[in-house]
């Protein structure tokens, strides 16, 4: 009896476990992509590398009581500006969790120039010197469509309806808003200063943009400097998980990286893979203890 039951067990936990891994969250921190300044510091004195380390240690610092932070560090000439933004669903310790990452990922992948922001699936970080060349809201800085076409079957006619709905209710949720519409995943945010007539100006841009740059591409992703968009089309219809999700306000958005759901793809692969060994592991360890005791 007894060791007819342990089997039993094992079988359960690793079921257990299995289930667990397959809602692991998404990996917030995964790089999207990054924009350095091709000037660096011409710093002797040390005045710029103080200031930039005081303006990371505040961003961070904030990033676990707001989404969006704007702030300035150094004086007069030597002053930095910089911000962070995270997506608008994230909880305050998630916020934190990948704010926090943002310095050490600056520092690494832009070393200390005179400008940098660095772009993750959940926030985004940025800083520049006073009197850095500023440019256009509207300006594209990053775009990614899907490798796979979508021809037929009313897929733009699809698109275009749900990121038209996109474009109203990101005004709305005053410059966040996230949702599915006809198998259409959405996400939308646009940077915390911005009011809502000129987020939905940014958003509008960024969707043109994601027509004409994507095509019939089955997702987009689409930076400019005040907003960004992404949407995916599924045909079976959109995840459960991804679905549920409804819209809601919020005060945010050079290399390539995961679109905003792919960490959360990789999560339920990484994790059903792991879940499956395990339960195989378990079997085998069970078929072992059932020949033992047949033994006996």
């Amino acid at each position: 009896m007894g060791f007819t039951s342990k089997p039993q067990l094992l079988l359960v936990l690793g079921l257990f476990f299995f289930a667990n891994l397959v809602e692991s969250a998404p990996d917030y921190s995964a790089l999207v992509y990054k924009g350095c300044a091709k000037q660096v510091f011409q710093d002797p004195t040390g005045v710029y590398s103080q200031a930039l380390a005081a303006l990371f240690g505040s961003l961070v610092s904030q990033s676990s009581k707001a989404k969006f932070f704007k702030t300035s560090s150094g004086s007069g000439q030597t002053s930095i500006n910089g911000l962070f933004q995270c997506r608008g669903d994230l909880s305050n310790s998630d916020c934190y969790s990948c704010v926090s990452k943002l310095p050490t990922l600056s520092d690494r992948l832009c070393g200390k120039t005179v400008a940098a922001r660095v772009q993750l699936l959940g926030c985004y970080m940025l800083y520049e010197v006073n009197g850095f060349t500023q440019v256009s809201g509207m300006e594209l800085l990053y775009k990614t469509c899907g490798a796979t076409n979508v021809r037929g079957s009313g897929f733009e006619e699809r698109r275009d309806a749900a990121l038209q709905v996109m474009e109203n209710g990101v005004v709305t949720g005053h410059g966040f808003y996230t949702s599915s519409y006809q198998s259409v995943y959405l996400l939308a945010q646009c940077q915390g200063d911005v009011g809502d007539s000129d987020c939905g100006d940014c958003v509008t841009t960024a969707v043109q943009k994601g027509q004409v740059e994507c095509g019939s591409s089955i997702s987009g992703q689409i930076y400019l400097h005040k907003c960004f968009i992404s949407y995916s089309y599924y045909p079976n219809g959109v995840p459960r998980r991804q679905s549920s999700s409804s819209s809601s306000s919020s005060s945010s958005s050079d290399s390539s990286g995961p679109g905003p759901n792919t960490g959360k793809t990789v999560a339920i692969i990484l994790g059903g893979a792991a879940g499956v060994g395990f339960v195989v592991i378990c079997l085998m360890f069970a078929r072992n203890l059932l020949k033992k005791h047949d033994d006996y």
